[in-house]
């Protein structure tokens, strides 16, 4: 779909478009990213029309092969096709700010509460977080690590992370699990072919390829310098870049980030885990809420802002730069054998967050293992997930255990 000039009045209008038909999805996307995607499909590809089937696959699959949110990417690229840059932050706007909002007066609310630690619907998140995150590994498991070598790689990344957690063990085994794909692997399957025209050349791609890059490196070239909002802005930045394998390993991530340093207590992290899983959008919202309940500044809704842009950053710099170049990325039979890997690792970190602190956090006794495998069932028979957190929470609330 070819994107011409628009007039400016036009191009307003256009805009605006984008982001009344992203609002609406913000506002009742439930289901997480596999349902997120089947509902672009309904909106813009069979009832607005704005672009072609096979566009639209094309697009899905540049967003599944990059690191990041990919229901979020999705959504960007979509906007960009319509309206250009702007279409793009009106389309991520849209569709994430309502979440980020709930979160937001979540983290608020949570705040007040003398001693949340000690409240049982707290305790019956948690459960429910076992659950979810048991369903998520089930699914990815039997996706991603369908061979010995990936089972393998994905092992590997458990027992390391187990055995030395911290970002730089998920950074080395996401590289690893990478290479082990290039040298042993298999090219994945054949990408899509659709066509699409976009306004941006290759040498802007691969300009905001090397801003995307740089931020990553700055850290390193500048040391600890800078102030608090930097080192907020920053670490939701490296969260945003390295998410491969779907929403669910900002887990891993942020735990390891904000967790030991006591940025968060791991109950308010869990806590708002859980919220996550019962508000539409996307789920890397979370970090609005981590970055509204950080225990020094800059925390509140100030907080929750440069969280929320540091871990989306990434993706507007991967998905524009990627856009003009994904003709010539996807014939790359080097690259389509490290990404299998890559999510391999993926699930093993994973893995091990699944065992600390998830299961050690939620699962006390039997009681909390029964309620942790009905929630699991009903989540297999396809419940919704925010059903399921009431469930749990309300079990809590009740003294279930």
């Amino acid at each position: 779909m070819l994107v011409r000039p628009l007039s400016p009045p036009k191009k307003i209008a256009t805009v605006f478009e984008v982001f009344r038909a992203f609002l609406m999805l913000g506002c009742t996307g439930f289901g997480g990213p596999v349902a997120h995607l089947a509902y672009f499909r309904t909106e813009f590809v069979a009832r607005r029309a704005w672009l072609r089937d096979e566009a639209y696959a094309d697009v899905v699959a540049l967003c599944q092969f990059l690191p990041g949110p990919a229901s979020s990417q999705v959504g960007m690229a979509l906007g960009f096709i319509r309206a250009g840059v702007p279409g793009a932050i009106a389309a991520w706007m849209g569709f994430t700010v309502p979440s980020a909002v709930l979160l937001v007066l979540f983290a608020e609310w949570i705040s007040h509460q003398r001693t949340p630690a000690d409240s049982l619907w707290l305790h019956g998140l948690a459960v429910a977080i076992v659950a979810v995150l048991a369903q998520a590994l089930w699914g990815m498991g039997r996706t991603l690590c369908p061979d010995r070598l990936r089972a393998g790689l994905a092992v590997t990344a458990a027992a390391a992370m187990a055995w030395i957690p911290g970002p730089l063990t998920q950074t080395i085994c996401i590289v690893l699990g990478g290479l082990a794909g290039w040298r042993w692997g298999t090219p994945g399957e054949a990408l899509p072919s659709g066509t699409f025209a976009v306004s941006l050349g290759k040498r802007t791609g691969l300009g905001l390829l090397c801003l995307y890059g740089g931020l990553l490196l700055l850290p390193i070239l500048i040391g600890h310098r800078g102030g608090d909002a930097w080192r907020l802005f920053n670490t939701y930045y490296h969260v945003g870049a390295l998410v491969f394998g779907g929403g669910h390993v900002v887990l891993s991530l942020l735990q390891t980030s904000v967790v030991p340093s006591g940025t968060i207590s791991n109950e308010v992290f869990l806590a708002g885990y859980g919220a996550a899983q019962a508000v539409p959008g996307p789920l890397l919202t979370f970090a609005a809420y981590l970055g509204a309940c950080a225990s020094r500044p800059p925390n509140g809704l100030l907080g929750a802002t440069i969280a929320l842009v540091g871990i989306f950053l990434p993706s507007f710099f991967l998905v524009l730069g990627s856009l003009p170049l994904w003709g010539n990325i996807r014939q790359h039979a080097a690259l389509r054998r490290a990404i299998p890997g890559m999510n391999a690792a993926v699930v093993g970190l994973l893995l091990a967050t699944f065992y600390q602190p998830v299961w050690t956090s939620g699962i006390h006794g039997a009681p909390d293992f029964a309620l942790a495998m009905l929630a699991f069932l009903l989540l297999l028979w396809r419940a919704p997930s925010w059903l399921v957190v009431l469930m749990c929470a309300t079990a809590g609330f009740a003294g279930w255990h």
